[in-house]
């Protein structure tokens, strides 16, 4: 068409060199993520890994499981605070495949996020780096989706999948469940990364967008130090990284 013009992606409002200083600024998180049979990294269409330790086992069964954070991250959102959601993530999964007795092998993320800015996104992933680090497993791979026009600039929101291994003799199954077996029962570090909708509801967070007055005057009221929680504030308690409860 003779009065056609030319459209950019940045005309569309994805910024695809500030994708690039993204990439950038989590290579060397990704990297430290790294177990022995990790093949390459990152930047490929898929991510490597070695699976010839399994022919040790007499029987090894993959699993897999997937998770996200939730309501959670509004909380982040409103408190500015990043630095943590991605351990949050990274336990919602394997802590999963952990109740079968699986090792957590590997971990892919994925972020949604309206506006990517290479430090915010750098903080994110190092919470998800740091998690997979308690965990064991490698960060091989994952997405960030920029998405304009469908979610606010700073709105974001995660997904992670992860797999593990275990030996089936090994393998935790109600089914093996007897009479005068012990139950050990692990203490929670807080409210985790489940029921964050409630959360919201009790500490009159629901509703509040981010980036408003609204949310500057919550946030200032949840950074206020507590005597019942030690000098802590509820921000602190309540975003609270997941434990991760694999080693």
């Amino acid at each position: 068409m003779s009065d056609s013009k030319h459209v950019t992606y940045e005309d569309a409002g994805v910024d695809t060199a500030e994708g690039g200083r993204a990439v950038d600024a989590i290579k060397q998180m990704v990297k430290d993520t790294n177990r022995p049979e990790v093949i390459g990294g990152i930047g490929g269409f898929g991510g490597l890994f070695s699976a010839a330790a399994l022919k040790d086992m007499e029987d090894p069964i993959l699993i897999s499981g997937t998770d996200g954070v939730g309501t959670k991250l509004v909380l982040a959102q409103i408190m500015d605070r990043h630095e943590t959601v991605g351990q949050d993530l990274v336990a919602m999964c394997v802590n999963d495949i952990l109740a079968s007795g699986a090792e957590p092998l590997f971990f892919l993320d994925y972020v949604a996020i309206g506006h990517i800015e290479a430090e915010h996104m750098a903080k994110i992933i190092k919470g998800v780096a740091d998690g997979c680090k308690l965990a064991g497993c490698a960060l091989v791979g994952g997405e960030m989706a920029e998405h304009p026009g469908v979610m606010a600039p700073a709105d974001y929101d995660l997904a992670g999948f992860t797999v593990g291994v275990v030996d089936r003799p090994k393998m935790l199954d109600p089914a093996n469940v007897r009479p005068g077996d012990v139950i050990l029962g692990l203490p929670s570090t807080g409210v985790h990364s489940n029921g964050y909708s409630l959360v919201r509801k009790v500490f009159g967070v629901d509703g509040i967008k981010p980036g408003t007055p609204e949310a500057a005057a919550k946030a200032e009221e949840l950074s206020r130090p507590l005597e019942e929680l030690g000098g802590a504030s509820l921000a602190d308690a309540l975003l609270a990284p997941t434990r991760i409860y694999v080693k």
